[in-house]
């Protein structure tokens, strides 16, 4: 038996079903972007833990960090006594992603826990108790968070869920329906507006929360003018509008935030993955006149903002900072969608190609019908690229969208060589590549 046999035995045997495992790939060590298993095979890395390591795996000058300040503080509490790292963090942050005049933050652990805290606050600024969500969403697992999450599969059997959550449907553009953004955009913020006569009175509306490109939802982009458009209702109305910038966050799209690319500024953000460069750390983000609203000692956490965390997370933005990494995300990003443009050309069930920045995603239809998403088909491409040396992973609702969040210091020779499993990947399991330019 294999050493990785064995411990996914052993992770049988002592570890509950309801935590999921998408593969039988395990991880002994990592560096950039590569992961190699117990075994000593080497892998390519498109998952990057889940969107965590836009640094990169094993970065010298975060490993240091966090040495360093392990020597120093692990914990203390930042409701006990105040230290320099949480400190210096929410400067560094406040700097990075203002938010208007005045911008104030907040460090918990995870992203679920910046949204459930986004959520007290945006209540408790505005006195009001419904919050308007997406469906496609993903916002965590914890109960707001699980409430607000679109998948129904997360969801099984978790209930009752919060109260007072209403969902409305992502303001979806398709390609391949010849969708136009500003048509898309003006029929969902009509209906948006409909909804606030006749499913929640506008004066109960405490915020909307959007993903402005969706993580786990299948990276669907909301167009510009659609979010315009929420900016200027959630004005209109006081009503706090909350972008979770989880996934999207510190490079992945091109830029810090996913919002620059909208020219808008949200009144509050959340923030977590690749923040810490592999440390759990997040944040909640806003203008300082709403956070200040909520009431001393409704916020936080015994381990919110942990000094080592937060010296991780320090490191990991110089890093960045230092490498120009929202330069190579644009980069990598024109790239990919060059490569899974040409792909949807040629192969009749990939059925939409879309994203932003490195953000990208490319998803498989059975026949080459949208309505008939093949969830079967991505698994067993996901399935041969792992045979072949390259980890991705799925998303989408329905599961049949393959995502790259490889860390954005990967070479141009690991992109190439990763882009080139995948694709042998997909012509092993569709059918005869049609003629180029035959989908026109």
């Amino acid at each position: 038996m294999s050493m990785s046999d064995n411990l996914i035995r052993r992770r049988e045997r002592v570890v509950c079903a309801g935590v999921s495992r998408m593969s039988d790939l395990t991880a002994g060590s990592a560096s950039g972007a590569t992961l190699v298993d117990l075994d000593a095979r080497s892998f390519i890395d498109f998952a990057g833990g889940i969107g965590v390591m836009n640094v990169g795996h094993g970065d010298e000058a975060v490993v240091r960090a966090i040495r360093e300040q392990a020597g120093e503080l692990l914990h203390a509490s930042i409701h006990v006594a105040t230290y320099e790292p949480y400190v210096e963090l929410c400067e560094k942050l406040v700097g990075l992603l203002p938010h208007g005049k005045s911008t104030k933050a907040m460090l918990v652990n995870t992203g679920a826990e910046a949204v459930e805290n986004a959520i007290k606050i945006a209540r408790q600024a505005t006195g009001r108790a419904g919050v308007i969500c997406f469906t496609g969403a993903f916002h965590g697992r914890t109960l707001m968070a699980t409430t607000l999450t679109s998948k129904v599969s997360y969801k099984v059997g978790c209930g009752p869920f919060a109260p007072e959550v209403y969902r409305l449907p992502y303001p979806l553009v398709r390609q391949d329906r010849g969708d136009s953004a500003d048509e898309v955009s003006r029929r969902e913020l009509a209906r948006l507006r409909s909804a606030l006569r006749d499913t929640v009175e506008t004066g109960n509306v405490a915020a909307i929360i959007l993903e402005l490109v969706q993580g786990e939802g299948g990276f669907n982009v909301a167009p510009q003018a659609y979010v315009r458009g929420l900016r200027e209702l959630c004005d209109e109305h006081g009503i706090v509008l909350i972008f979770d910038e989880v996934q999207t966050g510190f490079g992945r799209t091109g830029r810090w935030a996913a919002s620059e690319h909208y020219g808008i500024t949200p009144d509050l953000s959340t923030w977590a993955k690749s923040m810490g460069g592999g440390l759990p750390i997040s944040a909640v983000v806003g203008k300082a006149e709403i956070m200040d609203r909520a009431a001393p000692g409704t916020l936080g956490g015994t381990y919110g903002g942990n000094p080592v965390a937060c010296a991780a997370a320090l490191a990991t933005i110089r890093r960045m900072e230092s490498l120009g990494l929202n330069e190579r995300a644009a980069q990598q990003g024109d790239r990919i969608r060059e490569r899974f443009g040409a792909i949807m050309q040629r192969v009749p069930e990939v059925t939409d190609v879309r994203g932003l920045g490195a953000m990208m995603a490319i998803e498989f239809s059975r026949n080459g019908d949208p309505e008939h998403p093949d969830a079967a088909l991505t698994n067993d491409i996901i399935a041969t690229c792992r045979e072949s040396g390259l980890i991705v992973i799925p998303a989408g609702v329905d599961g049949n969208v393959i995502r790259v969040l490889a860390p954005l210091v990967i070479t141009d020779a690991e992109l190439e060589r990763g882009l080139a499993i995948l694709e042998e990947s997909i012509s092993k399991h569709t059918t005869q590549p049609a003629q180029a330019g035959a989908k026109g």
